[in-house]
């Protein structure tokens, strides 16, 4: 406990020099709403193929807001056409049907439903997909942005959407994986219990007969695609998806690191392929967590054994990937109190003394832009290399434990390329139920 607060105290007094210099080269931005003038800040980073954005919490209604904003400029000023998101591939496809213009579809499921539905279904998110189909709109198909999910979590969603696919080009084929997936059947409303009797002995694990379906989808590739390339590549996704569920609720009961790097892994799998079908040429822009973005071997995460789709990203794109992270001090987020539990707006408590947040407070710059590739914050980079705390808030946020629910330790110089602060935050505004009027029937997020 001594050595703990005796590293506390030598971070807290190296806070002021710290803040002196992400000052002198931090660059103050606008408020979000003004979003030319905001998105602007971020043409310099134009030429990458890969601009990742991430968020302190899932939450908080400024990060939404600046991602828009800068993923609108990138858009229409750079040339991006891919927004990947932490999200299911079948909610997330729902969304690119709309804001592409490309129909309703096929989907026996509401469009994210699955705790927490705050994170995607927020006044934000609805506003931002609206804008892009607009912008698409006016496009060839050939030139609108799609918007895709890189998450792992939709083992039945994707069951049904691979069936639903089958049932549609070929009815025998539907008819064998109804067999094969019959084996993930009883765990499909809550797959952790799946992993929790493999693990236990108590029933064989379907990992055979998902392989196996998987392949004979593939197999038919040429012949599904002539029917219709962009289903195919939907099916197919989401039986990979279905894979690397069945994978990851197994691991879940082996170790947390192993869940995780398998869940990343999926995501930057998800995300390359994506772009591998786009061409040589594809930009995309991902949106995800802080904890995802920013390059794990900078952080406690990555001294454990963990990586993530930020480090595999600069592992496969170098230079060519930018990784953005997000904070606040203070505010409101919307989160809850445990896991599938209602959501709340709470109260962020302010930043710890040793922490990075504490210091970009300590700048009296409200809103700011610090980039930390930029050669005259090489000052910064320096003044900041010493482990300090971190805050991440997922859709959980227990203020009574925070320091050891919520902070962890990072070099962020080397997590990040550059980083996006606000000082004060506030909660973002989950949509009430119902499909706003005035839309088309086609919108993804009506009930």
């Amino acid at each position: 406990m001594r050595e703990a607060a005796e590293v506390q105290r030598i971070r807290a007094r190296g806070a002021d020099e710290a803040a002196a210099a992400i000052r002198s080269a931090c660059e103050a931005l606008p408020a979000p709403e003004r979003q030319e003038d905001f998105g602007a800040f971020f043409d310099r980073y134009g030429d990458a193929r890969l601009i990742l954005l991430g968020e302190a919490t899932h939450g908080t209604s400024e990060f939404y807001r600046a991602r828009a904003a800068i993923t609108r400029w990138l858009i229409e000023q750079h040339g991006f056409t891919i927004v990947a998101v932490e999200a299911d591939w079948p909610d997330a496809v729902r969304i690119d049907r709309y804001v592409r213009h490309r129909g309703l579809g096929e989907h026996r499921e509401e469009t994210f439903v699955r705790f927490p539905t705050w994170m995607w279904r927020n006044e934000e998110v609805a506003a931002f997909t609206a804008w892009l189909r607009t912008h698409n709109e006016r496009l060839p198909m050939a030139r609108r942005t799609e918007f895709r999910g890189l998450d792992v979590y939709s083992m039945r969603s994707s069951i049904a959407a691979v069936l639903a696919y089958l049932d549609r080009v070929d009815p025998v084929a539907a008819r064998r994986a109804r067999d094969r997936y019959g084996c993930l059947t009883p765990w499909q409303a809550e797959p952790a219990w799946y992993g929790r009797v493999v693990t236990r002995g108590e029933t064989d694990p379907c990992e055979d007969d998902v392989v196996a379906q998987l392949g004979d989808l593939l197999e038919q590739q040429i012949a599904y695609e002539a029917k219709d390339g962009e289903d195919f590549f939907d099916a197919a996704q989401n039986a990979r998806t279905v894979h690397a569920a069945e994978q990851y609720y197994r691991m879940m009961y082996r170790g947390s690191t192993e869940s995780w790097n398998l869940r990343d892994r999926h995501m930057f799998n998800t995300l390359r392929a994506v772009m591998d079908r786009r061409g040589p040429d594809a930009k995309a822009i991902v949106w995800a967590h802080n904890s995802h973005i920013g390059d794990a071997s900078a952080t406690a995460m990555g001294w454990r054994g963990e990586f993530n789709i930020g480090e595999l990203c600069r592992t496969a794109f170098g230079s060519d990937a930018v990784l953005i992270g997000f904070g606040t001090d203070r505010g409101t987020v919307a989160a809850a109190d445990d896991w599938g539990a209602p959501m709340r707006v709470k109260t962020v408590l302010p930043a710890r003394s040793d922490s990075y947040e504490r210091i970009f407070r300590q700048t009296g710059v409200a809103r700011s832009l610090t980039d930390l590739r930029d050669p005259r914050a090489a000052n910064v980079r320096n003044t900041l290399a010493m482990p300090r705390l971190e805050r991440a808030i997922g859709v959980v946020y227990r203020p009574e434990t925070e320091l050891y629910s919520h902070y962890f330790e990072a070099i962020l110089p080397e997590q990040f390329d550059a980083y996006v602060w606000f000082e004060e935050t506030r909660a973002v505004t989950p949509l009430a139920d119902g499909k706003p009027s005035g839309v088309p029937d086609t919108y993804p997020f009506g009930l």
